[in-house]
Order: structure tokens, then C-alpha cells, then sequence
């Protein structure tokens, strides 16, 4: 039942507002899923990885029109299953869609928990949370330290938490003086200290 595709970085798998009865699979790479607000800046709402899916919503109501839109951060691998064949397969297979409703649930949590971080008006809190959250994503324990490869740039980290380029720029300087993380070139930065990070939330 599974299609295949490729797609390059930056290339659109799905745009806002455009109809779609496909559940996406990432088999491999990194995708966003992003809105355009009033203002014409994006605004990141999800970072998904290898065996992350989207577009579920539209298995289950194929009239709605897709509520954001998604990216290739890097040349992505995919497989997508129509609505047709997903309903055949949960007919078939009824824990998938319990599957599916953990997954939905987790990721209405994640959208809640940005929503009150945008909410904040302090960036450090917001860009903590965002560090936090890449670390529990895509860090990988270094001893004490945890280190991550960054799916994301400084614009689209920026975009992610509605500061500016020069804002995340300032605020990584200052959690170095911190000694809470350390930056390697523009795509890799560890963690050295999380609770300090953490102590931003409280």
C-alpha cells in the first residue's frame, strides 16, 4: 500500500490550506511543520524526525483542508498511505489507532506547552524550553553533558520561539558565559548544565 518519495531540503510536502487524504511517514530525515502568521513570519509548530508521521487529521476527515504546512529540513525519505488504505489497515489491525491516538495526544500536549511558552513574555524562558526539547529529541548523552545535532538554523530556531536571529544569538552567548551550554559552529550545541535549564520553567 506504501508510496515512496524523496524530497529534497526545503522543498514543501504539504502546504496550508491545501486538500490531502495522505498520512506521512518520515523513513528518514527531519520535517517542519510551520503556519504563516498574519505578519508573514513563520512560525514552527512542530520539528519531526525518522518515524515520526503527519497529516493524520485528514485520514480521519478527509474535507478538511490541511491546517499547516510542512518542509524537508534536509533531503527526507517518505511514505505516505491514502485514507482508503489506512482504514483498511485499522480495520484490520484496531491497535493502530490507539497507536494513532497516543501520538495525537502527545503531540497536543507539545502544542499546548508552546503555546504557554510563546505566551511568556521573557525569551530566555522560551528559548530554554526550546533547548530543553531538542535535547529530549535529539540529544545524545556525552557523560554529564548532552549534545545535539540541530535540525534547525538560528532563523528557524528563532521562528520557532518568535524572537529574532540576533535574539537566540545573544541569549546562546549569554547560557555560554552561564556554563549551562556550549556552541559548536551554527548546528551543534551540548548541554552542560540541564538543571539550570530546567530552572527557567519553574
Amino acid at each position: 500500500m506504501i508510496r515512496h518519495r524523496k524530497y529534497q531540503k526545503g522543498e514543501a510536502l504539504i502546504v496550508e490550506e491545501q486538500a490531502s487524504d495522505t498520512l506521512y511517514i518520515i523513513k528518514s530525515g527531519h520535517v517542519k511543520l510551520l503556519k504563516m502568521t498574519p505578519q508573514g513570519k513563520e512560525q514552527i509548530l512542530h520539528i519531526l524526525t525518522t518515524g515520526d508521521f503527519f497529516g493524520e487529521l485528514n485520514i480521519f476527515n478527509s474535507d478538511e483542508l490541511s491546517n499547516f504546512s510542512a518542509y524537508a529540513l534536509k533531503d527526507t525519505d517518505i511514505c505516505m498511505l491514502t485514507k482508503d488504505d489506512m482504514e483498511q489497515l485499522i480495520r484490520n489491525n484496531p491497535d493502530i489507532s490507539l497507536k494513532l491516538l497516543k501520538t495525537i495526544t502527545k503531540r497536543l500536549a507539545h502544542t499546548e506547552n508552546l503555546a504557554q511558552s510563546l505566551a511568556t513574555k521573557d525569551p530566555e524562558i522560551r528559548i530554554a524550553y526550546m533547548i530543553l526539547e531538542l535535547g529530549h529529541k535529539y540529544g545524545k548523552p556525552d557523560g554529564s553533558y548532552i549534545k545535539i545535532n540541530l535540525p534547525l538554523s538560528r532563523e528557524e530556531m528563532a521562528n520557532y520561539v518568535g524572537v529574532t536571529r540576533e535574539t537566540i544569538s545573544r541569549k546562546f552567548g549569554k547560557f555560554e558565559q552561564l556554563g549551562i551550554i556550549h556552541s559548536k559552529g551554527t548546528r551543534e550545541i551540548t548541554i552542560c548544565d540541564v538543571q539550570k535549564l530546567n530552572e527557567y520553567m519553574d
